[in-house]
């Protein structure tokens, strides 16, 4: 009789239940029913009530019971394995599974081969060792093939061993029944069939006995803990444990990173997922092969993440511990985990069906195979907004590529995968995807645009596929451009461009509308102009023609060629080096040659294209005639008749444009912002393409600039923080806020130019710190603004981005003549304002944009006031006349007039003129200028805006 069988005989003379017993001696109900049934048979008794008798003899006559065995003593514990390297972070982790083995008997740490599980179930037993009375005992598992062989390996790790009438499952047992202490079961997957019964029936008679084990697989049993062993922290850059690790191991091979690689460590540790085995065979490789070698090496860690013998040669290389839980899987596991590896991102089980469910693997067979090998610590899993998700580590990927290729099924799978990615991008791009709610759409994107990208990738070296290979680098081009991921969507359209193949218009006949790719050279040369990048523009345009030329389209390609030089003049501020003016001028006689007579496009291209260069011309022309600048508008106006026949919105948009432009070289500002603001009503309506896109940005920044110019002070900021709110314009604030930052400058809002200033500073050198006609002026905003607060060492940084972002000519004589005198007037110096705006509006006005002319000639006619300028009354009259219609201006010669005659009423008119205006700096200027009573009220309402008197 053993002692457990000799505990339950006991309890049963208390005339206690199976439950109850069971209970008492933390076992099942089961065991114990199984132990009735053995003492029946070894006492030979018929029923329970006589067990209970023979218990109740017994504890008065020891003489008439069966005594019970002397248990076996196991040994002491031999010391924990002693790593020869430092544990290396997983303070939280450590902390976590040691409070699970002190509040669960039996706790699993589970996780992929190489992530750590064993050093930190190392680390937490030798932490609580000193918690159990009888100490730990550590057991490898890994030399452990036979499942019958589990029991003896154990007994020789505790030091028992079989004691003759007693088998080696009762002698451990017995030896650890009573004994307070914990067990760690070590690389438990291989035999977890047999582990599972063992720890049940162990536990079950040593009640003061916990165990830990670790595992790639669960033990699958009720009372088991799991504890998942995520991959190293990558959170925190170069302090995360990942990096840690990374730097010690690479440290003990005689080459030390240093700060300089600090940030490509980060890169490489999470490309390698943060799986600890991975990152100390990359550092052990470090000091022969660099950051660079290893970062190269990334997309074939299975070669490269190998290191020398190791006493556990599972351990030797990434590739032998996959290898080792490969070839514990099932045939149709296998199976099925090399043909998941074609999926780039986490991927639902439906997915997983269409593409790797086929023969000799049942689709309906794929969800419950996803589960195992996610059992398995191969797949991770993750709940989404669309479902279960699963996912495997790079490293686990790459080998499964290579098994599959070694299978013969890359194609069959990769083809299949193909046609999943088509299927799904044509749900985000079809006729019928805008019809539904698209509110999820980029998060669909997101979930997919890597599988998107990675079946591209292979369908486009292969001739028989390009067809569809075409297909995907469309969608996935439109779906980028809706991201916001701009490069990309360039990159993918002229990739489609570039699957047609030169051969097409041959193939298919020339003359016959053959499709060379020049739509797509056109989506292309859109996107491109949404990055302000002229250049590529410009070579789309005619890469386009040539593609209508080779199918034949001579008016197309004409057209194409109108939209190049066009291109070159109506964008010629966005090129890093501008085509000279003869190239421009063929490609536009090339075009007149081309789509002569090709109908109301092809007019309305050509048009454009004229009234651009020509206002362009004309533009660079100082003392033009008024004959020559009235002929200019002429032009741009029939350029809108001609794009207004053609029924196109962006295309009248766009001349509209070369209106705007026209008609303020000829002098009528007002005209000028009229067609501005036209432009917005045409384009608002318009579905979010590339072309209408880029219209819209341009079209909001421009009625911005010539509401400013006329001193509509409230519609430049209207204009301005739809620019700003432009989602086009997310990841380019400088251009997106240049004209806010503008307005709220020249309106003195103080405080919210300079809580602007910082986001667009950050974007403009992000951007490479480009020139443009707003940037120049935003950054003398700013400047402005610390000028009128008297920071004048914050000021000084800011007139070097002036610089940088704008042109000499404009700083001279424009913007920077217009803000440095605001500056010198706030501060009571007239003398040196005059002096900085001493040229007549005429001389000046054609070196620059119009949009200062205004605020310029009032500045000027204020600073002669106050100087005390002969000329000053001469100078009222004439500006008068030139800004009528403008009311900042209109008030601010208004104000200087007053001042002139000392006519205070006329001054307190101009502040509320100001008011009214939208520009409350003036309006309280105007009230100090007043003096007495009402200086109080002007020096409290500039304290208000963040401004000093």
């Amino acid at each position: 009789m053993s002692a457990r069988e000799a505990e339950v005989l006991a309890l049963l003379g208390d005339h206690l239940s199976n439950a109850e017993i069971a209970a008492r001696l933390f076992i099942s109900v089961r065991t114990v029913e199984s132990h009735v049934s053995s003492l029946l048979r070894k006492l030979e008794l018929p029923d329970r009530r006589a067990l209970s008798r023979l218990a109740t003899a017994s504890a008065t006559d020891t003489d008439n019971a069966a005594e019970a065995p002397a248990r076996p003593a196991p040994t002491r514990p031999a010391p924990l394995p002693a790593p020869l390297t430092a544990f290396v972070g997983r303070v939280r982790e450590r902390a976590e599974l040691a409070a699970a083995v002190q509040a669960h008997r039996q706790v699993t740490a589970v996780g992929p081969g190489g992530v750590g599980k064993t050093r930190l179930a190392l680390a937490v037993a030798a932490e609580l060792a000193g918690g159990f009375a009888d100490g730990v005992w550590f057991v490898d598992l890994v030399p452990v093939a036979d499942p019958a062989r589990l029991w003896p390996v154990v007994a020789a790790a505790v030091g028992v061993g079989e004691q003759p009438g007693r088998g080696i499952e009762e002698t451990v047992s017995a030896a650890l029944a009573d004994r307070e202490a914990l067990l760690v079961l070590d690389n438990c997957e291989q035999i977890r069939d047999a582990v599972a019964p063992f720890l049940e029936r162990l536990l079950t008679a040593c009640p003061r006995l916990r165990v830990l084990a670790t595992s790639r697989a669960r033990l699958m049993v009720p009372f088991e803990r799991v504890h998942p062993v995520p991959p190293l922290a990558l959170s925190g850059g170069d302090e995360s444990d990942a990096v840690a690790l990374f730097m010690d191991r690479a440290a003990a091979v005689g080459w030390p990173p240093g700060p300089s690689v600090a940030a490509g460590v980060v890169a490489l540790c999470e490309g390698l997922g943060g799986m600890a085995l991975a990152i100390e065979l990359a550092a052990a490789r470090w000091a022969t092969l660099g950051l660079d070698g290893l970062t190269a090496g990334l997309s074939d860690q299975l070669r490269i993440l190998t290191g020398g013998a190791r006493a556990d040669d599972r351990h030797r290389s990434v590739r032998a511990v996959l290898d080792w839980s490969h070839d514990l899987l099932e045939p149709d596991d296998r199976a099925l985990l090399r043909r998941v590896s074609v999926f780039a991102a986490p991927f639902t089980a439906e997915a997983a069906a269409e593409v790797a469910g086929f023969a000799p693997l049942e689709p309906s067979a794929v969800a419950d195979g996803l589960g195992r090998l996610a059992e398995q610590s191969l797949l991770a899993v993750a709940p989404s907004a669309t479902g279960t998700r699963y996912r495997a580590l790079e490293t686990i990927r790459q080998y499964g590529t290579e098994r599959l290729a070694d299978a013969g099924e890359q194609t069959d799978t990769r083809s299949r995968h193909l046609g999943w990615c088509l299927t799904a991008a044509d749900a985000l791009t079809g006729p019928n995807a805008h019809k539904a709610d698209t509110s999820d759409r980029p998060v669909r994107f997101d979930a997919l645009a890597d599988d998107l990208r990675t079946a591209l990738a292979w369908a486009a070296d292969r001739a028989e596929l390009r067809a569809d290979a075409r297909r995907l680098a469309r969608s996935l081009a439109e779906l980028a451009f809706a991201r916001k991921l701009l490069g990309e969507a360039q990159q993918r359209y002229e990739q489609a461009a570039a699957l047609v193949g030169h051969d097409a218009a041959t193939t298919i006949g020339v003359g016959t509308g053959a499709d060379t790719g020049a739509a797509d050279l056109r989506h292309a040369a859109a996107v491109a102009g949404c990055r302000r990048l002229g250049d590529d523009a410009y070579r789309l345009h005619r890469a386009a023609a040539d593609a209508a030329r080779r199918a034949g389209n001579t008016v197309d390609a004409g057209r194409d060629l109108a939209a190049a030089a066009t291109v070159a003049y109506r964008f010629s501020s966005e090129f890093a080096e501008l085509p000279a003016v003869d190239e421009v001028a063929d490609l536009l006689a090339q075009a007149r040659e081309l789509a002569r007579g090709g109908g109301p496009a092809a007019d309305a291209a050509l048009g454009l294209a004229e009234a651009a260069v020509l206002a362009d011309a004309f533009g660079a022309i100082q003392g033009s005639s008024e004959n020559s600048a009235q002929q200019t508008v002429e032009r741009a106006e029939h350029a809108v008749a001609l794009a207004q026949v053609a029924g196109g919105p962006v295309a009248e948009s766009a001349a509209l444009d070369a209106l705007s432009g026209a008609q303020s070289w000829a002098g009528d500002p007002f005209a000028a912002a009229a067609a501005a603001r036209r432009r917005i009503d045409l384009l608002a309506p318009l579905p979010p393409t590339p072309a209408s896109t880029h219209e819209l940005a341009d079209a909001l920044a421009m009625a911005a600039g010539t509401a400013l110019g006329v001193g509509r002070l409230p519609e430049a900021l209207r204009w301005g923080g739809h620019l700003a709110e432009h989602p086009l314009l997310a990841d380019a604030v400088h251009h997106a806020t240049s004209w806010l930052l503008i307005t709220d400058a020249l309106a003195g809002r103080a405080d919210r130019v300079l809580a602007g200033s910082t986001g667009f500073l950050d974007a403009w050198e992000r951007g490479g710190r480009p020139r443009s006609l707003s940037l120049g002026p935003a950054a003398a905003s700013v400047a402005m603004v610390h000028g009128l607060r008297g920071e004048h060492d914050a000021r000084a940084p800011w007139l070097t981005v002036v610089d940088l972002a704008g042109t000499a000519a404009e700083h001279r004589y424009g913007y920077g003549a217009v803000f440095d005198a605001m500056v010198l007037l706030h501060h009571g110096d007239p003398d040196a304002a005059l002096d900085r705006i001493a040229p007549a509006p005429e001389e000046m006005w054609k070196r620059v944009c119009w949009v200062w002319l205004h605020w310029y000639a009032a500045l000027r006619t204020e600073a002669s006031v106050l100087a005390g300028h002969p000329d000053a009354r001469e100078r009222i009259t004439a500006t008068r006349t030139l800004v009528t219609g403008n009311p900042v201006a209109t008030a601010q010669v208004d104000r200087a007039e007053a001042l002139l005659d000392g006519d205070v009423p006329r001054q307190l008119a101009a502040a509320a003129a100001f008011d009214a205006a939208g520009c409350p700096y003036q309006a309280a200027r105007t009230r100090l200028l007043a003096g007495g009573d009402h200086a109080t009220a002007g020096r409290t309402a500039l304290a208000e805006l963040g401004l000093t008197p």
